[in-house]
């Protein structure tokens, strides 16, 4: 059992967090995710859209769940990375459970006091995500099937980002910034379409290296390709009746859907490899900032 001196301690787990929570990567997508979120929720309603003290506090909860959940993740995945990923942190004892755990209850704390100062509603809804991410982990432990199985994993993992999301919306609501109604669940599948693109596209390939998971391994390249392309058609599509009634500045964010339609090209046509992550990357990136921009753009 490894014995770590307590003022050790933040440097062990910000070391955690520069390798296993790419700030760069996760900050930047949790920011342009409750953005373009947020924002698309009150332009839906014609409304130009500006950001607000509450924004930040939503922006910074929503990563620190992210955080949170990574954290879960590195704990649940110790026995497969001992295997397969001998130099993660906590394999090598570089950060401890405890630490991670006490890590957690701080975040815990954290998210909930922020939440608190947007409504109790906020706080409810942040909570159900990491309430959920915890039982995942319990069900992980107790189910092989739904540890080993990628697409049943996915199906069963994939609620906790919809809670997340509908934590963001569910604040705006709360606080009379959006409505109750369709918009909502719309908003939701586009951000699912997004993400899913990127996560499929991630774990697409014509082979599969030994010891790499891929949905490409059960669905098979083409298939797998198939479900990647469709995920960005929901999200585009999701786009259209929020967008429609507000003029030019509709087709915004639909130019992003240049990238996966480049991207499912070049993979059918090679043949080989894997699928070319970078575009699936843009499509979040390009997608998110163009909802932005309409948002702020719209008259």
């Amino acid at each position: 059992m490894t014995t770590v001196a307590v003022p050790q301690v933040p440097a062990r787990l910000g070391r955690f967090v520069l390798r296993m929570f790419r700030p760069h990567v996760y900050a930047t997508y949790g920011l342009l995710w409750v953005l373009a979120l947020e924002s698309s929720a009150v332009a839906a309603t014609g409304t130009p859209w500006r950001p607000s003290g509450a924004t930040w506090l939503r922006v910074v909860s929503v990563v620190l769940a992210l955080l949170f959940l990574r954290m879960l993740d590195e704990q649940k995945d110790l026995a497969y990375d001992r295997v397969h990923h001998p130099d993660r942190p906590l394999v090598t004892g570089a950060v401890t459970t405890a630490e991670l755990r006490g890590a957690m209850a701080v975040l815990t704390a954290l998210v909930t006091g922020l939440s608190a100062a947007l409504s109790a509603a906020a706080v409810w809804l942040i909570l159900a995500a990491l309430a959920y991410g915890l039982f995942l982990a319990l069900l992980e432990r107790l189910s092989s099937a739904v540890r080993d199985r990628r697409l049943l994993n996915l199906a069963v993992t994939y609620p906790v980002q919809v809670l997340l999301g509908a934590y963001v919306y569910g604040s705006l609501v709360a606080a009379g910034t959006a409505p109750a109604d369709w918009r909502g669940p719309v908003l939701l599948a586009l951000c699912a379409g997004v993400f899913l693109h990127f996560e499929f596209a991630r774990k697409t390939a014509w082979q599969a290296p030994p010891g790499v998971h891929l949905y490409s391994a059960d669905l098979g390249p083409r298939g797998s390709a198939a479900v990647t392309a469709a995920c960005a058609a929901v999200a585009v599509g999701c786009e259209l009746p929020l967008l429609a009634p507000h003029g030019p500045l509709t087709l915004l964010p639909c130019l992003a859907a240049v990238l996966p339609a480049w991207g499912t090209r070049r993979f059918l046509t090679a043949g080989r490899g894997a699928w070319p992550v970078p575009l699936a990357m843009g499509f979040i990136v390009v997608t998110y900032l163009a909802l932005i921009a309409r948002a702020v753009l719209l008259p």
